[in-house]
């Protein structure tokens, strides 16, 4: 009843049930048939299916109270001194570009100072993952920053920020990173992720008009596209990536410039608080020891 209890938390903080739903990513249909499990299971009608918003019945009220407390007790199984050799199990989220760069290099010394504690890292977009940060189903998340205001009950760490470059091949010459992306075909970054909602901001901000290619979801097959000649891409420069392939070549956007903010989201309260605050310490660490460092020139 876990997943259930968790559920019906959200729909009290967001209103809804759709709403809920978009927060913790189900649809409205199974958030409802989790409500609809939960109140059988405890015999008890929680909702006031006749108001507009989602309004606790009195004894949906008592339900609501008792199950912070028992959601709470779950979470603090984990409070304990892991100096011990004492087994568990951290779960977090991360993006693609992080686990194949500098993420890594933080879990092998996690794992070193820890080797009774595993690591599992769930993968996904950060949409995703930070909805299952909001519901308690990871620890923590390694995310490009939202484009809207946090949920209240995250922390957010900054790690550091990625610059977007334009990219191109010989297939397209040229140093005009405008006349390149008005008159050859576009790579796009897909629409639905943070870092490609950035991407159609920028390209609206400055009325340019472009012509899609391919719109993909991972940024090294973006840079793979492009240099296979299918079109110019806009990118972020991550560690995983950088330096480019051979024939590919950066173009900076000069004083139009953006980036994208890659930090850590955590809930406020920890299943594993010691854990959490030591992986926070080697992530960060280890994001800045291999940020990217730019050259001067940024056509190449």
């Amino acid at each position: 009843m876990l997943s259930e209890l968790r559920t019906f938390q959200a729909v009290v903080r967001y209103g809804s049930f759709a709403k809920a739903g978009e927060h913790i990513g189900l649809t409205q249909g199974a958030v409802s048939a989790q409500i609809q499990r939960l109140e059988q299971h405890v015999g008890l009608r929680l909702f006031d299916r006749s108001a507009r918003r989602a309004t606790l019945t009195l004894e949906g009220r008592e339900v609501h109270s008792r199950a912070e407390h028992i959601v709470t007790a779950m979470q603090q199984l984990g409070n304990m001194s892991y100096s011990d050799g004492a087994q568990g199990t951290l779960v977090l989220g991360a993006i693609t570009s992080a686990q194949q760069s500098w993420l890594i290099d933080a879990m092998a010394a996690f794992r070193q100072e820890y080797p009774g504690i595993s690591l599992r890292v769930i993968p996904g977009d950060s949409l995703n993952i930070i909805a299952q940060v909001d519901t308690g189903d990871m620890d923590l998340a390694v995310m490009v920053r939202p484009p809207y205001t946090l949920p209240p009950d995250i922390t957010w760490h900054t790690l550091l920020h990625e610059p977007f470059v334009l990219i191109a091949s010989d297939h397209h010459p040229g140093s005009d990173w405008q006349h390149l992306l008005q008159h050859a075909p576009f790579v796009r970054y897909v629409r639905t992720s943070f870092g490609g909602r950035r991407i159609e901001q920028f390209l609206r901000q400055h009325k340019l008009s472009v012509h899609d290619a391919v719109e993909l979801d991972e940024i090294g097959g973006l840079i793979h596209a492009v240099e296979k000649g299918i079109g110019v891409g806009i990118v972020p420069v991550t560690a995983a990536h950088y330096p480019f392939p051979q024939g590919v070549r950066m173009l900076s956007l000069g004083k139009h410039a953006f980036s994208r903010e890659i930090g850590i989201a955590e809930r406020g309260t920890l299943t594993h608080p010691l854990l959490t605050r030591r992986l926070i310490s080697l992530l960060e660490h280890s994001a800045t020891t291999n940020a990217v460092a730019l050259p001067d020139s940024s056509e190449g």
